[in-house]
């Protein structure tokens, strides 16, 4: 006991090698034996204090409390203690309370008239002649930012990409106003960041001023509920590219553009398919959450906003629209409630709520409004044309009311085009048009649309006339440029059409940097032997609308692989090769006893593809369906091609003979698709003078064998022999496309 009490006291006990214990230190401040120097090394102090813990053990320490930590949040996730999605929903929740509460409680301020507390109304309070809002916020000598929108490359730009107004710089809110400020711009620029991230796909394309709608969309989300910001739910992208799909979007049209648009199977006239496909399309608009059947459409960049000056540019999106009459004002809250369960992808409900609304108030244009906008939703989401169809007529119904404001008036009508666009009711669409045009006749972007319009019904003449009348008005207006440019060039006034073109993709107007005009561009600098054609085509390339300067095609499923010239065991179709080998006499002969019978039945080639010659071709399938009346002239041909659904059901092409007389130039042309691989199989080949180029290698046929290349690539034809020369031409599937791809994919 005396022993452990000495040690107590001294705090400095060590044993010595034999076992026996030290003398205590007593008050000289330590001991100078052996044993106290070794105690010292190991962790003592000569003060007399009791040591921490070594280095070792602090390790230690460190390693057990690191390890319990890991094992704690193993057993968190692994035993779902946590439901971290409802702590997620509570969170937005609560942000959506708190932006209701203040919207709430600020309904007072409401100084614009229309309805809610805002931006504009704070701007009014705050720079009001009494300058109560000015003393309550010390706010003097404070400068108004405005937002200035990023320099973005022309397919980038987003006209609803800003928010309407920024708020004062402030170092701390210290009323109620400011914070509400602050609330609603947080919001709007949560509401921007979720609109840049969902609006880049490029499926259906626009023919209608794509810019209005997103702006009367976002900143009606902005007036009427802040809490817009919420995405709806899905997020894949359904692409119309799925089987037992019926919600269809119109695809090229007659003169304005070759089929691909993904949709509607259209013949093409005045731009066919084997030259490139230009389109008049249409972006889907919706405001924030954007339909995921309409994200992977191939939409092209929105169309048009004319306005020359910047500054002015800027009023007009600034420009906030009243989409409120006097009576939907007194029944907002309710307007609100039920948008709020659009907003945030509750499509049923939401469609119920606004239903109630109109069978309450028939006079309202704005529920009448949020119904439509509901069934558009809802159509997207089934996938349903006929619920497409109501919500065309429900925007119909809008536009007939009494007492509509001009801004949701015009939103209407657009919106209506666009929806029959989309089904490919393109004279419907027209008559809509027409009828914006009447109503709104100072608003030339609604003329470019009427423009548009009227391409998608092969009328180029009227279409000619109403860009003539914009570019009279405003000259500069890039989106009439390329669109007039064009049609100079569809008339074969290649030289005239150039300008137009170039300035108007130069112009970088929303509508103008689109993947058509380049081709175009390009195309016609070439035929007038201008060398900066491919300079276009590199500058189309950067830009992300062509997969190479030599594969221009501008409707393609990503990741196929690219190539411009194929052997039979790549393609993986040796079996249709060997097939149109052995059997190539048979083809020829029958192909020969028509021409000799029924020279009527080989049409000319009305692509406007050559420069200078003869040549005609006869075509036994195309997108996929069998000409029966071609057939009964090489019945034989046919029924061997019946074996090999890889061309015959192949939708992106074509199955025919191609007759070319000497003297005849096939300009450097691209096909409009990357989903077809096309096969020449030669019949009657003259032995000099007659080859093709596919990218930059030239080949030549030969009699009974087949070549094979991808004609997405850019290819030229020349035949200056002495006599005709005779192919059969058999385009067939990509062979990485799936099953399921050859079967849903639009015909073109």
């Amino acid at each position: 006991m005396a022993q452990r009490k000495n040690a107590k006291g001294s705090g400095n006990s060590s044993s010595s090698g034999s076992g026996s214990s030290s003398t205590s230190a007593g008050s000289s401040g330590g001991s100078s034996s052996p044993g106290a120097r070794r105690e010292t090394k190991h962790g003592g102090h000569k003060n007399g204090r009791k040591g921490g813990p070594s280095g070792t053990s602090f390790f230690t320490w460190f390693m057990v409390i690191a390890l319990l930590g890991v094992w704690t949040s193993v057993a968190v996730v692994w035993f779902d203690l946590v439901d971290y999605e409802e702590v997620l929903a509570k969170a937005k929740d609560f942000r959506y309370n708190l932006s209701e509460v203040l919207q709430g409680k600020l309904g007072i301020y409401d100084a614009d008239g229309d309805g809610d507390f805002d931006v504009d109304d704070a701007k009014v309070l705050l720079e009001g002649p009494s300058g109560v809002a000015k003393r309550k916020t010390k706010a003097k000598g404070l400068k108004e930012r405005s937002t200035s929108e990023p320099a973005v490359p022309p397919e980038e730009a987003e006209p609803h990409a800003e928010p309407e107004e920024q708020a004062p710089v402030e170092a701390e809110p210290q009323n109620i106003e400011d914070e509400a400020k602050e609330q609603i711009q947080s919001l709007l620029h949560e509401m921007v960041h979720a609109e840049h991230e969902t609006e880049h796909s490029y499926h259906v394309e626009e023919t209608v001023s794509q810019d209005y709608n997103q702006d009367m969309e976002e900143m009606m989300s902005e007036q009427e509920n802040p809490d817009a910001s919420e995405p709806v739910g899905e997020d894949e992208r359904l692409h119309h590219d799925t089987d037992d799909v019926t919600y269809q979007v119109y695809e090229e049209q007659v003169v304005y553009e070759p089929p691909e648009n993904e949709r509607i199977e259209v013949t093409e006239v005045t731009v066919p398919p084997e030259d490139n496909p230009v389109e008049v399309t249409q972006v889907i608009v919706e405001e924030v959450s954007i339909s995921p059947v309409e994200e992977q459409q191939e939409v092209p960049p929105g169309t048009n906003r004319t306005t020359e000056d910047p500054e002015q540019k800027a009023k007009v999106k600034k420009k906030k629209p009243k989409l409120l009459n006097k009576f939907d004002k007194t029944i907002k809250a309710e307007l609100d409630a039920a948008e709020k369960l659009r907003k945030r992808g509750k499509i049923e409900e939401a469609v119920n709520a606004f239903k109630e609304l109109v069978r309450k108030y028939p006079q309202s244009p704005r529920a009448r409004y949020g119904k439509a906008q509901c069934e558009d939703d809802l159509a997207e989401k089934r996938r349903s044309n006929e619920v497409l169809r109501g919500a065309i007529e429900t925007y119909q119904e809008v536009a007939s009311l009494p007492d509509v404001p001009a801004d949701l008036l015009k939103l209407s009508l657009k919106r209506r085009s666009d929806r029959q666009q989309f089904l490919g009711h393109m004279r419907g669409s027209l008559l809509t048009l027409q009828r914006l045009v009447q109503l709104f006749p100072n608003d030339t972007s609604l003329k470019n649309d009427l423009g548009v319009g009227y391409l998608l019904i092969g009328d180029n003449d009227n279409a000619k006339k109403v860009y003539e009348e914009v570019l009279s008005v405003t000259p500069n207006d890039g989106f009439a440029k390329v669109h007039y440019g064009f049609i100079l060039k569809a008339q074969n006034k290649i030289a005239e059409s150039i300008p137009y073109l170039k300035e108007g993709i130069e112009s970088g107007d929303p509508g103008t940097d689109d993947g058509r005009f380049y081709f175009h561009l390009g195309d016609a600098m070439q035929r007038v032997g201008n060398k900066e054609a491919y300079k276009w085509y590199e500058l189309g390339h950067k830009r992300g609308h062509f997969a190479s300067v030599w594969q221009r095609s501008l409707y393609n499923v990503n990741g196929l692989k690219a190539q411009p010239w194929w052997t039979p065991k790549e393609t993986g179709y040796t079996e249709l090769v060997k097939s149109l080998e052995r059997n190539w006499k048979l083809i020829r002969d029958e192909g020969l006893a028509v021409m000799d019978k029924a020279k009527g039945l080989f049409l000319p080639e009305d692509e406007n593809l050559r420069e200078k010659g003869d040549w005609s071709q006869f075509t036994l399938w195309q997108q996929g369906r069998r000409n029966e009346n071609a057939c009964k002239g090489a019945p034989k041909t046919c029924t061997l091609l019946e074996k090999f659904p890889e061309t015959t059901g192949c939708r992106r092409g074509q199955i025919k003979y191609s007759i070319m007389h000497p003297g005849t130039h096939v300009w450097p042309h691209t096909g409009p698709t990357n989903c077809r691989l096309r096969m020449h199989l030669g019949l009657v080949i003259p032995k000099e003078g007659c080859k093709i180029r596919c990218a930059n290698e030239t080949k030549t046929w030969e009699e009974g064998k087949v070549l094979i290349f991808d004609d997405s690539f850019e290819h030229e034809v020349w035949q200056d022999a002495s006599s005709f020369r005779l192919i059969f031409i058999v385009d067939v599937w990509h062979p990485e496309l799936t099953p399921q791809q050859r079967r849903s994919l639009p015909a073109i």
